[in-house]
């Protein structure tokens, strides 16, 4: 590993890890703005801001920033996540300068032109239109509504209809205004490049930023709830959620393997128990979600609505089960995982970058791949069943349902299931 990192005097952030033997790179400006920072009559506004970064700057118009990375063979994307908007770019090494200053172009000197709003929002509403007709995507928005409620955590990243349909230009300009800061923005860099010459490159797009300074944002609290949906689908697609760690909790990587060996592959135990024996779903996986200062431990399941009688109580079964003892092969199998996930995104450059981001949000810092590996290696069957015992002490999980839910037991059934 060969990670350099380069603090420019106007507090831009610059990290590089130069793989020698590729003849590509990727590069990406990671900005810590997202859902959570807005107020909630600009909710969507970080999402609509992304989308408008496309659309055409002093310098180029919106076809012209395509044509440009696609004449070199690279590619260009941004997406928007709760607590960061990120930007980036893949091109062959020779490329970066063309990528690192188009991508400077976008986060900089976007015109947002009033024709290119107008277009814009309508591809928003339908994006917003299409996730509400997909019950599997839309349901996790429901739960993270249900988990933090009243909260920025808790909104849709796209926001609402209503929400963008009354932004306008002015509401952009000063939502990046505020939160497009050069502390607030790191550039990450991966594949056949050299630090120096990144750092000039970003020095010359990006070093002339003024610094703003952006309001804090609100603590994250989970509450937890429910929010059912009654739908005529064939399938319920259902979803629990349970106070989980955030980024820079001790047992953040606890969690993780607690969310592999409760539900992380086709060796797990809700896989094994509810889809191999009982057949009682199609679909059905654990995750660990964190955050600056919250997180949670995620469930969702695919399943016929004549299995929910049985397949609520199986969940927290499994859980209840995991506290009092976790096996030391599953304890293997679930490190395994991790590590060999780990050392695969070693051979993406663009893997590699958002791994650099995740280490720089949990730990402020880079870690080695030996150090990260130790860390998941020192975690033992006795701290994941703890963990499973925190769990199960909550007491208010959140729960979201869309389908037919008629046999869905009641809230107060399931939240008396923990808490013990």
């Amino acid at each position: 590993m060969s990670i350099e990192t380069t603090v420019l005097p106007s507090g831009l952030t610059i990290v590089t890890d130069r793989m020698p033997r590729l003849r590509s790179a990727a590069i990406g400006v990671w900005v810590d703005a997202g859902a959570r920072c807005e107020a909630a009559p600009i909710q969507g506004v970080s999402h609509f801001l992304e989308h408008m970064a496309f659309k055409g700057t002093r310098r180029r118009s919106a076809r012209a920033i395509a044509e440009e990375i696609e004449a070199v063979g690279g590619y260009l994307n941004a997406y928007t996540g709760r607590e960061q908007t990120v930007y980036y770019a893949r091109t062959l090494s020779n490329d970066l300068p063309l990528a690192l200053d188009i991508l400077s172009d976008i986060l900089v000197d976007s015109v947002f032109e009033k024709g290119e709003l107008v277009r814009e929002l309508a591809v928003i509403l339908q994006e917003i239109g299409q996730a509400e007709d997909t019950p599997d995507d839309i349901v996790f928005d429901h739960l993270q509504e249900a988990a933090y409620p009243e909260q920025p955590l808790g909104r849709a990243i796209l926001g609402t209809a209503e929400t963008v349909e009354a932004m306008g230009r002015r509401d952009l300009i000063a939502y990046m205004r505020r939160w497009y800061a050069p502390s607030r923005m790191t550039v990450i860099g991966c594949g056949g490049l050299e630090h120096a010459h990144v750092c000039d490159l970003a020095a010359k797009a990006l070093g002339h930023l003024s610094e703003t300074k952006a309001p804090a944002t609100a603590s994250a609290r989970f509450v937890g709830g429910e929010r059912r949906k009654r739908a005529k689908l064939e399938q319920v697609h259902l979803t629990l959620a349970l106070p989980g760690v955030s980024l820079v909790d001790p047992d953040f990587f606890t969690a993780q393997i607690f969310a592999s060996v409760l539900g992380g592959g086709s060796s797990s135990r809700l896989f094994q128990r509810l889809r191999e024996e009982r057949g009682l779903c199609y679909s059905i996986y654990a995750y660990a979600q964190s955050y600056r200062d919250a997180g949670m431990i995620g469930i969702y399941a695919g399943t016929g609505g004549s299995a929910l009688p049985e397949i609520v109580p199986l969940i927290v079964g499994e859980i209840e089960a995991m506290a009092s003892s976790v096996s030391e092969e599953e304890i293997a199998r679930a490190k395994a995982q991790f590590s060999a996930g780990t050392l695969m995104s070693l051979e993406s450059p663009s893997a590699r970058a958002e791994q650099i981001a995740g280490h720089l949000a949990s730990f402020g810092r880079v870690l080695s791949t030996p150090a990260l590996l130790k860390r998941i290696e020192a975690i033992e069957a006795a701290s994941v069943s703890a963990f499973a015992r925190r769990l199960m002490e909550t007491g208010r999980p959140a729960l979201a349902a869309i389908g037919p839910i008629a046999k869905l037991e009641s809230y107060a059934r399931l939240a008396a299931r923990f808490g013990s």
